[in-house]
């Protein structure tokens, strides 16, 4: 599938291409006799940094709050990218993640949602679960994240692992398994955040046994320390005086709404509720930088004794959570994002003087980004509400029931996809084609949908030149993906309730994202207004680090920011 950039600089480009060549081609045997080039030398580490759920709005919305050490710092001293995007139709975590360095789209990797369906049993199938591999030293549960096996492409850590001889160290940390698991990829070690007892652990997937580090971390039990700790606004309140009203956080039975909030059990004792609770707060990001910090001691990463470079992947869970209960436009959220500049700074501090920055490519992107919630919208004179995905289903088999008088003829469904039930329509004589249109037509007609693409369109290439149309057949794999994929209109999402927000659309609010990358040796720093893709991540790395770029990666090298 070919990706579409804008043509103007790419035209350029390949102009100023042609003709050097002449000139290049003429210098090409002096060339030949001077010494090795005097490029900067590699870098020691690679520092890949997700926040997830963290749109690119936010960071500009914000930006003046920041620190001096951590965002600011790489808005200050790296390539920073404002038209940057996850350039799929279903933005969410794990199809995110997979993109950071695979620099692959969801029809190649094959990682088509956090959930599901699979097509021969029909079941729900979570992104990184595979029964052959449990958790070490903790439970695991059916569909739990224990492996990448469902990612179908490699990573660039994959090759830089390979083209080291195994040299080089590849260690990936995230609050959840998706997050670690898809940006280890299938060499490197994950680990992920327990939230039955706030350990950090990995599977046997990677390991038979954790490393003593690890071991060490855990005994320390640092998950404890923010029992009965409160989370307040880090600011003076005027700077929180252009989010939200919280009155538009409506309430939740037994979930505090607006601050402060207290981390604690109902059982007043260390347990899994109190585990749980964490994951909504900055404290899973701080835990979560911790043990990176672990991980960099503990496997010594950046100065590996082979000479090699090594790299840390680092996804920071917390603001996703944070997003989704109040909104990008809350004052958790505000707070929240300022926390987390602040942590980044403190772990940058670290590396500096464990590594030396000088010595570190750091990038910083988002799995995707986020909408307001509808109650915000609505106050801004938006057509925003929630569509029912049950409700919806349950309404188009009616009407599908009552034109081809065959029953129940949408088996099975996990949004956006809807699978038809090919047994039914074979036993009714139907043709998958007419029912697909049928359906089609009755979905464009229900309340929120903006566009459905079918099974026959998307094979033969028929959803039409629109941005969207690119977009979610990037997002829809021949293989496992469903016979229709349903967009809703902008700003409205699948979802229930009366409160909070979530994404997954092709929308620029879900797919514009922050694309950060800071190298003093290697990166010229700048605003760059240039399209540019998360996928074209990987493809940078591989140049910076001399490997061969993953094998289905589509992006492009970032040529404007080298130095």
């Amino acid at each position: 599938m070919t990706r579409k950039l804008p043509v103007p600089q790419h035209l350029l480009s390949a102009l100023m291409l042609a003709s050097c060549m002449g000139s290049a081609n003429a210098a090409s045997t002096a060339a030949d006799t001077k010494p090795a080039s005097s490029a900067a030398a590699q870098p020691k580490l690679i520092l890949v940094l997700v926040v997830d759920g963290l749109p690119q709005e936010q960071v500009v919305r914000y930006r003046d709050q920041f620190g001096q050490g951590g965002l600011r710092r790489l808005l200050d001293q790296g390539a920073w990218f404002s038209n940057a995007h996850q350039a799929h139709g279903i933005t969410v975590t794990a199809i995110g993640h997979a993109a950071v360095l695979s620099g692959a789209y969801p029809y190649q990797h094959g990682v088509i949602g956090n959930n599901w369906i699979d097509p021969v049993t029909h079941e729900q199938i979570y992104c990184t679960e595979d029964s052959k591999y449990n958790y070490i030293g903790e439970e695991t549960k059916a569909h739990d994240g224990t492996a990448p096996t469902k990612l179908r492409v490699d990573t660039l850590g994959d090759q830089l692992r390979y083209a080291s001889g195994n040299r080089a160290k590849v260690v990936a940390v995230s609050g959840k398994d998706r997050g670690a698991i898809l940006l280890g990829g299938k060499t490197g070690t994950a680990y992920m955040y327990m939230d039955k007892t706030g350990n950090f652990a990995s599977s046997n997937y990677y390991m038979q046994s954790h490393p003593e580090w690890v071991q060490r971390y855990q005994a320390g039990k640092p998950q404890d320390r923010y029992y009965g700790k409160t989370w307040r606004p880090l600011l003076a309140d005027a700077a929180y005086a252009g989010d939200a009203s919280e009155e538009l956080t409506q309430a939740k039975p037994g979930v505090a709404t607006r601050f402060p909030f207290s981390y604690y059990s109902d059982s007043g004792q260390l347990d899994a509720d109190y585990y749980g609770r964490l994951k909504g707060s900055p404290f899973l990001d701080e835990l979560t930088l911790d043990f990176a910090r672990a991980a960099v001691a503990g496997e010594n990463l950046g100065n590996n004794p082979a000479g090699v470079p090594d790299l840390l992947g680092v996804s920071l869970s917390a603001h996703d959570y944070v997003n989704h209960a109040f909104g990008p436009e809350s004052k958790m959220s505000h707070d929240h994002l300022q926390r987390l500049d602040r942590m980044l700074a403190s772990f940058f501090g670290y590396l500096d003087q464990r590594v030396g920055m000088d010595n570190v490519v750091v990038v910083l992107t988002a799995d995707h980004g986020f909408p307001n919630t509808p109650e915000f919208s609505q106050t801004q004179h938006i057509d925003s509400q929630r569509v029912d995905g049950e409700q919806m289903v349950a309404a188009l088999n009616t009407h599908l029931d009552g034109k081809f008088k065959a029953g129940k003829l949408v088996g099975s469904w996990s949004l956006p996809n809807l699978h038809l039930d090919q047994a039914a329509l074979e036993k009714a004589g139907l043709k998958r084609e007419e029912v697909e249109n049928a359906a089609a037509s009755f979905l464009l007609d229900s309340k929120g949908i903006a566009q459905v693409y079918t099974r026959s369109q998307l094979e033969s290439n028929g959803a039409g030149e629109t941005r969207m149309g690119m977009l979610m057949r990037r997002a829809w794999h021949r293989q496992i993906s469903g016979d229709l994929m349903v967009v809703t209109k902008p700003y409205w999402y699948f979802g229930t309730g009366g409160s909070g927000t979530s994404h997954g659309s092709p929308y620029a609010y879900d797919t514009n994202v922050p694309l950060i990358i800071m190298g003093k040796q290697w990166i010229k720093p700048g605003a760059y207004g240039q399209y540019a893709e998360v996928v074209d991540i990987a493809p940078t790395l591989a140049h910076l680090l001399r490997v061969r770029p993953p094998a289905a990666a589509e992006g492009r090298v970032l040529t404007e920011t080298l130095r």
